[in-house]
């Protein structure tokens, strides 16, 4: 189980001294240097002994040369332990050097099956959105393609919800990496994966989200904490049903437009969600069309709504309210978006998706 470390001095002295640790890679960017979590692994050495190795050599779309990089540094500085204090990036780079560290050198990682270890990690998440602390997902570049490398031997051991990394966290970002968990959260729920674990886990985030929404966006230390938590709880839903059809169209979104991730998302879902409240006769569920339309009736009361068209319709209000417009697609873009979504993860989704009836939704969505 996955351990959760006050962000007190005192209480990171005591789990560093439990874990035994004399050298540390810590994987985070240059923002490190300006958080409290910063300044702590800035005095670690002289305070308690353990040396501390930075490596900050990623970028936005971590690439395996990146990891590459930080596997060579743990072993030839003698580590015994990462952290990883950042998003999504720092994450998803943390997660391959943990699991590709103990692995063959002599042949390319990313061709091996993953060989688990039990390397301590610690994750200090500087978003509320990706949960990537809580999965057992990393994405990374390779020769140009993105590539998703899946293990449940890289999802951290034990993680820190400082709300303190949030407070500068830029206004828009700030409102997409919340939806982001939401997305999840909701995605997960009626995944065609899910489980009551997965559900229950899906079911606490949202109404968490939800619940700490407005001190969150007001930047509050208790919102701050709480929006970390929903986060997580939300990564550990999708860690077990992964995502569906709402991330499958998101990401060429992102790359096209220069969205944020959870804005894209959000978009998607907005659109998805009326469509598969109105078109419950092409549910793909295997517990069949009754179970999918109970789940979405319990879907509405988690989200305090007496209906699932009327969940559908707040879920787009409030992507409305935080002002995350969509952009203007042409004709051109319709095809490109369309011809972009991969079928494998529409698998997870649990309503028929054609390629028109996915073109169809983009339109909707970019008109």
């Amino acid at each position: 189980m996955q351990k959760i470390i006050d962000p007190t001095e005192q209480a990171l002295d005591l789990y560093f001294s439990e874990t035994g640790a004399k050298c540390i890679l810590l994987v985070g960017g240059s923002s490190l240097d300006k958080l409290r979590i910063g300044s702590y692994f800035h005095d670690l050495e002289a305070r308690k002994g353990i040396s501390v190795v930075r490596f900050s050599d990623f970028k936005p779309n971590p690439d395996y040369s990146s990891v590459l990089a930080g596997v060579k540094l743990y072993k030839e500085s003698g580590c015994d332990m990462i952290a990883a204090v950042g998003g999504g990036s720092a994450m998803d780079t943390a997660k391959c050097i943990k699991m590709y560290v103990t692995m063959d050198d002599s042949t390319e990682f990313i061709e091996q099956q993953i060989v688990p270890n039990d390397i301590e990690f610690l994750a200090v998440p500087t978003t509320a959105g990706t949960g990537s602390e809580a999965t057992r997902y990393a994405i990374i570049y390779y020769k140009g393609n993105k590539v998703s490398v899946t293990d449940s031997s890289c999802i951290p051991t034990a993680v820190v919800f400082d709300e303190d990394t949030l407070t500068t966290l830029p206004d828009y970002h700030r409102k997409a990496t919340m939806l982001d968990a939401l997305c999840h959260a909701v995605e997960s729920y009626w995944s065609v994966h899910s489980t009551d674990e997965s559900r229950s886990f899906a079911a606490d985030a949202i109404k968490r989200i939800l619940a700490a929404k407005d001190s969150y966006l007001a930047n509050t230390p208790a919102g701050n904490k709480d929006m970390l938590i929903a986060a997580n709880i939300a990564g550990k839903a999708i860690n077990i049903t992964a995502t569906t059809a709402g991330h499958a169209m998101c990401y060429k979104l992102t790359s096209l437009y220069g969205l944020a991730h959870g804005h894209a998302a959000a978009l998607c879902v907005k659109a998805l969600f009326p469509f598969m409240v109105k078109n419950t006769a092409l549910c793909t569920d295997s517990r069949g069309q009754a179970y999918f339309e109970d789940m979405l009736r319990f879907l509405a009361d988690t989200m305090s709504c007496s209906s699932p068209e009327e969940a559908a319709a707040f879920f787009g209000s409030l992507t409305d309210s935080l002002s995350l417009d969509a952009p203007k697609a042409s004709a051109d873009d319709i095809t490109l978006l369309a011809g972009s979504v991969n079928e494998d993860r529409l698998k997870n989704h649990p309503v028929r998706l054609d390629h028109d009836t996915i073109a169809a939704l983009y339109k909707e969505m970019l008109s």
